[in-house]
C-alpha cells in the first residue's frame, strides 16, 4: 500500500533528497503535503512535479504568488504556521517527515503525534528541546519515531533485533567538520565561507555551521538520549573524518555493531520511509577498496567547546537543552550574517545559559516561553 508522506521543509536539503527518494519509488511513496518557510519558487516547482494534495507556505507574504502559480492544478494552497500544524493531522497523511530546521519543527511534530502519524524525524531540535515530552507522547499515542539523521539511523539499525538492556554504550561518529585540523588561533578568525565548506556532507547552512563548531554532535547526543532511552554516560562522540561508519553500538558482552555506507542522506531517508522493509536504493555503493584507511580520534573540547556545553546541559536536564538550542540558533544566524566570530557563537551560548530561567520540569507551553525568553536574551549578546 502506498505510503502518503507530508514533508515539512520540502525545499531544504533533507526535503529535496526525500523527494528524490519518492521519485525513485513512485509505487511505494507519494508526496501528499509539501511545506516551505519562504522559498516559494522551489515549492512551486516541486508542487508542479509531484502534485501533492496540499502545499503550505509559512511566510504568508508569498501566499498569493503560490496560489496563482498553482491555480491550474488540483492542489490546495495554504499559508501560515497554523496551517502547518493542521495539515499534519489530515486523514490522507500516513507519515510526517519532519525536515524543518530548528525549534519551528516542534509544534507540528507534536500535532502529528497526537493525530497518530508515523514520524520520520530529521529535525533533531524537536528532541533536543522537548525530548521527554515528545517521547512520552509517542508512547501514549503508539507512534513510531523513526530517525533520519545518519548517526541515529545507524544506531537504530544496529539495535534492530537486540534487547535494550544489553546496550552498554553507543558511539556517535563525527566528521570533525571543515575545521578539524585548525588550531585555536586560526579558528578565532575563521569565516562563514570557510565554515560552510563541509568536507564530506552537503547540508543546509545552519547544520553545516553546527558541524563546524561540533554543536551538531551536542544536539545529536541529546537526541540519542531520548530516542534510545540512554543515560548520558552511555553516549560517546568519536571523530571519524571519512564519514563511512555512521555510528557504533557496543553491547554488554563487549561486541560492537556498526552501520557503514557512503555519506549520502538518501540512505537513512529511505530506511525511515520504508521501515520495517528495506527497499532497493538506487545510489552508489560503498567499496572497501576505495577506503583502505578508516580513522578515529577523540574530539577536542578545548578547540570545540560547544560539545562539552551540550554534555553538561544534557546532564542538567529540564529546559536547559531548550535554552542551549535557542541560544545556538541565534548565535549561528549572527555568524552567518558576519555579526560575530567563530568563538563568538560559544560566548553567546554560555552567557545565555547563565541568564535564562531554568525549569527542572516543563511542558509544551513552558518550552515555547523558554524559547522566546532565550532568544530575547541571546540577541543582547550579539
Amino acid at each position: 500500500m502506498m505510503k502518503r508522506i507530508a514533508i515539512l521543509g520540502s525545499t531544504g536539503s533533507i526535503g529535496k533528497q526525500s523527494l528524490e527518494v519518492i521519485a525513485q519509488h513512485p509505487t511505494e511513496f507519494a508526496a501528499e503535503v509539501l511545506t516551505a518557510k519562504s522559498n516559494y519558487r522551489l515549492l512551486i516547482e516541486q508542487a508542479a512535479r509531484f502534485h501533492p494534495s496540499i502545499v503550505v507556505i509559512s511566510d504568508q507574504n508569498h501566499l498569493d504568488t503560490v496560489e496563482r502559480a498553482l491555480s491550474g492544478l488540483p492542489i490546495t494552497v495554504l499559508g501560515g504556521q497554523k496551517a502547518l500544524e493542521e495539515v499534519v493531522t489530515g486523514d490522507r497523511v500516513d507519515m510526517v517527515l519532519a525536515a524543518m530546521v530548528g525549534f519551528a519543527g516542534l509544534i507540528p511534530v507534536v500535532h502529528a503525534i497526537k493525530a497518530g502519524k508515523q514520524i520520520a524525524l530529521a529535525n533533531k531540535e524537536t528532541l533536543v528541546v522537548a525530548g521527554e515530552l515528545v517521547t512520552r507522547l509517542a508512547h501514549e499515542y503508539k507512534v513510531d519515531l523513526l530517525p533520519v539523521d545518519s548517526e541515529h539511523s545507524a544506531i537504530f539499525q544496529c539495535l534492530t533485533g537486540e534487547q535494550q538492556a544489553e546496550v552498554e554504550k553507543v558511539y556517535i561518529t563525527a566528521s570533525g567538520g571543515p575545521f578539524r585540523n585548525l588550531d585555536t588561533a586560526a579558528l578565532t578568525i575563521a569565516t562563514r565561507h570557510e565554515a560552510l565548506k563541509h568536507p564530506t556532507w552537503n547540508m543546509g547552512a545552519k547544520i553545516t555551521i553546527d558541524s563546524a563548531t561540533l554543536m551538531n554532535k551536542g544536539l545529536e547526543i541529546i537526541e540519542a538520549r531520548w530516542l534510545f532511552n540512554l543515560k548520558p554516560d552511555q553516549i560517546e562522540v568519536i571523530v571519524h573524518p571519512q564519514s563511512i561508519v555512521h555510528s557504533f553500538v557496543q553491547f554488554c558482552d563487549g561486541s560492537i555493531k556498526a552501520q557503514l555506507g557512503l555519506p549520502d542522506m538518501r540512505l537513512p531517508i529511505l530506511y525511515a520511509m520504508s521501515y520495517p522493509k528495506r527497499l532497493n536504493g538506487l545510489f552508489p555503493r560503498f567499496n572497501f577498496k576505495d577506503y583502505p584507511l578508516l580513522t578515529f580520534e577523540a574530539p577536542d573540547s578545548v578547540r570545540f567547546p560547544n560539545l562539552a556545553i551540550a554534555l553538561e546541559v544534557m546532564r542538567k536536564g529540564g529546559n536547559m537543552p531548550c535554552i542551549m538550542n535557542a541560544a545556538n540558533e541565534i548565535a549561528v544566524e549572527a555568524f552567518l550574517n558576519d555579526r560575530v566570530g567563530f568563538y563568538g557563537m560559544t560566548r553567546i551560548i554560555e552567557k545565555t545559559l547563565r541568564q535564562a530561567t531554568f525549569l527542572p520540569v516543563a511542558g509544551l507551553s513552558e518550552y515555547i516561553e523558554s524559547d522566546r525568553e532565550t532568544r530575547s536574551i541571546a540577541l543582547t549578546f550579539v
